[in-house]
Formats: C-alpha cells, sequence, structure tokens
C-alpha cells in the first residue's frame, strides 16, 4: 500500500510539484505570519525583561510601557524611604527629532537613565560606554536603526531637536518593532533633549488667494556640544516616566507594591511579569496588529486545505477502477483510506521541509538586514508542523468520500 500511494502522488509530477508549491505557500504564510506576530509582540518588552527590576512605579493612568503618564522626580526620594526598598532608579521616556548630518528627519523614543545604576541597561552595552554617558549630548542607539539615523560608526554626531548629539556605543536588540527609533542616554541629556525647543518664522505673501503663509524651521547653529552650556541636575518638579525598584532580599512584593502606591499618591505599581504581559495584552489586543495578522495565517491555511484538497480529490478520480478493483477484491475500507491518509501525509511532510526551511533563511536575513523580528522557535515550528498534518488530513476528508461511493461493479463496466 506504501508503493502504491507514492505512485498515485508521482503519476502526474507537474500536478505534484504544483501542490507542493501550495503547501510550501500555506507553510511560509502560517510560519511567517505567526512569526512576526510572536516577533513584535515579544520586542515591545525586550527593555522589561532586560532590567533588573522587581517593581514598576508609574502613573495610574498607566496603559503600556510606553503609554503612561509622568510622574514627578521627586517622587523618588519618597520611593527609597519605603520599606522593603533597597534601591530605586528613575527612568524617562520622551520623544523628539533626529536631524542627521544631511538634514533627513527621524521620529525617535528617548529613554533617559542613570549610567551608574543598576536597574536598566539598553542591551549588551560595556562600561566604557556608559561612563561615557555621562558626558554631555552624547547617546547609544540600536544597530538596526544606524542607517535611519545615517550614522556609520561610533564617534559619529547628528542633532536632536536643536541639541548636538554624539554616538558613544551602538547596542544590539532593544528596538520595538511597533515604536519610534530608540536612543538611550543619561537622565540630564535625555531630559535636555525632550525639552529642547526650536525657532519657528513665519513667511507670508499677499496674494490672490488672501494672505498665505509658511511655517519654517531655523536650524541651530552649527556648533559642537563644547559650545554649550552642559545639562544641569534634574529639578524636583521634572516629570520621568518610571520609578525602578529592587526589592530586600526575601520582601513579600505584593505588600511592597501596595506600600509604594499608598506612598506614592497618583501611582500604580507593577512587577516586571504584570508591565510584561499587560504591554504584549495591548498590542495584541486593543490594536489591529494582532487580528490582522492572524487572519494572515487563517489565509494560508484555507489555501493549502484548498489546493491539497482539490489534488487529492482528482488523484482518486483518476484512480476510481483501482479503488473498485481493490474493493472487489475484498480489500477492506480501511486499507482503501490508508492509501489517501498516506498521500496526504506524504505532501504534508514534503511541503513542510522546504517551506519551514525557507522561513528560516528568511527570518535570518530580516533580522540583520531589516532588525525585524520573525520569531520561530522548535516550539512554533513542531506547532506549524501539526497544523500542516491537519491541514492535509483534513483535505483527505474530501477524497474518502468520494471513495466511500464507489461501487466495485465499476471494474466490470465498459
Amino acid at each position: 500500500m506504501v508503493s502504491l500511494a507514492r505512485k498515485n502522488l508521482l503519476k502526474d509530477l507537474p500536478r505534484f510539484l504544483v501542490a507542493q508549491a501550495g503547501i510550501m505557500f500555506a507553510v511560509s504564510l502560517v510560519t511567517i505570519q505567526t512569526g512576526i506576530l510572536r516577533g513584535f509582540t515579544e520586542s515591545t518588552t525586550l527593555l522589561i525583561e532586560d532590567s533588573a527590576t522587581d517593581i514598576w512605579v508609574t502613573s495610574e493612568n498607566f496603559v503600556n510601557f510606553e503609554l503612561t503618564e509622568p510622574i514627578p522626580y521627586l517622587e523618588l526620594a519618597q520611593a527609597r524611604q519605603v520599606e522593603g526598598v533597597r534601591r530605586a532608579e528613575a527612568l524617562l521616556i520622551g520623544s523628539g527629532r533626529w536631524y542627521s548630518d544631511e538634514g533627513k528627519l527621524t521620529t525617535l523614543r528617548i529613554f533617559g537613565f542613570d549610567p551608574e545604576g543598576q536597574l536598566f541597561r539598553p542591551g549588551e552595552v560595556s562600561a566604557a560606554s556608559l561612563e561615557a554617558l555621562n558626558q554631555p549630548y552624547t547617546a547609544i542607539i540600536d544597530q538596526s536603526n544606524q542607517r535611519a539615523f545615517g550614522i556609520d560608526q561610533v564617534g559619529d554626531t547628528a542633532r536632536i531637536r536643536s541639541l548636538p548629539v554624539e554616538v558613544v556605543s551602538i547596542t544590539e536588540e532593544t528596538q520595538s518593532l511597533v515604536s519610534s527609533k530608540f536612543v538611550f542616554a543619561s537622565l540630564k541629556n535625555a531630559n535636555a533633549y525632550v525639552n529642547a525647543g526650536f525657532s519657528a518664522e513665519l513667511t507670508c505673501q499677499l496674494g490672490d488667494n488672501g494672505l498665505n503663509c509658511q511655517n519654517a524651521y531655523e536650524r541651530a547653529p552649527e556648533t559642537g556640544a563644547e559650545a554649550l552650556p552642559a545639562p544641569g541636575p534634574l529639578e524636583a518638579d521634572v516629570p520621568i516616566t518610571y520609578i525602578l525598584i529592587r526589592a530586600e532580599p526575601g520582601t513579600d512584593i505584593p505588600a511592597l507594591k501596595q506600600r509604594l502606591e499608598d506612598t506614592i499618591t497618583g501611582t500604580r505599581a507593577l512587577t516586571q511579569a504584570e508591565l510584561v504581559e499587560e504591554t504584549r495584552a495591548y498590542w495584541q489586543e486593543r490594536t489591529g496588529i494582532g487580528f490582522i495578522l492572524g487572519l494572515g495565517a487563517v489565509v494560508g491555511i484555507l489555501v493549502g486545505i484548498v489546493i491539497v484538497a482539490q489534488i487529492l480529490y482528482t488523484s482518486v478520480s483518476e484512480h476510481l477502477k483501482e479503488f473498485g478493483t481493490l474493493k472487489a477484491m475484498g480489500a477492506p475500507d480501511r486499507m482503501i483510506y490508508g492509501v489517501i491518509v498516506e498521500q496526504a501525509l506524504w505532501m504534508a511532510v514534503i511541503g513542510y521541509i522546504p517551506g519551514i526551511s525557507l522561513c528560516w533563511g528568511l527570518s535570518t536575513w530580516t533580522l540583520a538586514s531589516q532588525g525585524i523580528i520573525i520569531l520561530i522557535t522548535p516550539v512554533s515550528a513542531a506547532g506549524v508542523f501539526g497544523i500542516t498534518v491537519a491541514m492535509c488530513l483534513g483535505s483527505a476528508f474530501f477524497a474518502i468520500q468520494k471513495v466511500t461511493r464507489v461501487d466495485p461493479g465499476i471494474v466490470f463496466k465498459a
């Protein structure tokens, strides 16, 4: 029966190759869509998971990691006085605009932290790189953003709003796929960049259609950082985004969370796991991204089912006399069904292997060249294989229905 199943598949080689191409397409679409979904959701929490923080204190109006209201810097001192707090550090998240030396504009998300702290790190960076952040107007960027920022190497300069910036280090695997480009700086530098303004001039002319005005942004003078005053320390009323807490060993974390919320009014305390869960849930459930990527995976499965069902059904139709002969010889139905099921399994395996291999190569290329994570793990690869087998076996059901109605007498008809 094994040879019969293979012969049925390989009898019409072009049709068989078309079927395998359809299965490869379905496997690739499901793998890539689910990989992008997993990759983008995990990318939104890379910085959270890489931190050494037990509790994140932020505004009670928290939505997700990057979307929350600020709290005053003075609250950091209060947090340090709470029983059970071993260490507390500030984290500032703000927005800005990056101007390369060529004048190209890129939006950015800037993270201000204490380079001498212990609770926040922008990926794998050396102690010397962190020390360099203490210099005025310096920053670290992610490797995936070099092209967008117009940065070729460490030491290159650009401008954030109206202030200069020197790149002192390049990190990796910190960028979220759904956010503006990440920039990491000291608290003092980040505060200066976030609050740096711009000057604007209105040029107006009287025309046939009335007064026409254009808004032109005046570029900052081309001066180095040494010509500017160094950013000063943060004032008590400067807004920050999070207070990062490391608890004393053996501290009851839920009780410490409650004490922090009671001490610092208008705030919410979240553990690292809670912050990760709520941020991922926001992007998966409260935006359309998860739905769209999931819909693409479903479309891939449906396409695969249609193609495989058509091939199997056609194969059975062309071999009705052979199946009728087997029935006339007394072959049980389960033996005939086994031929069809085996054909479906062969199609699943032969279509899956090149499909998943293509996806592995594509994920490696996109990460290296575009910084886009298509996350394919052994577990997810096994899950896609299970979906492929189920897809092909489901398609075999239609062909089995055709064989079930075969009359053995067809063998004796002219």
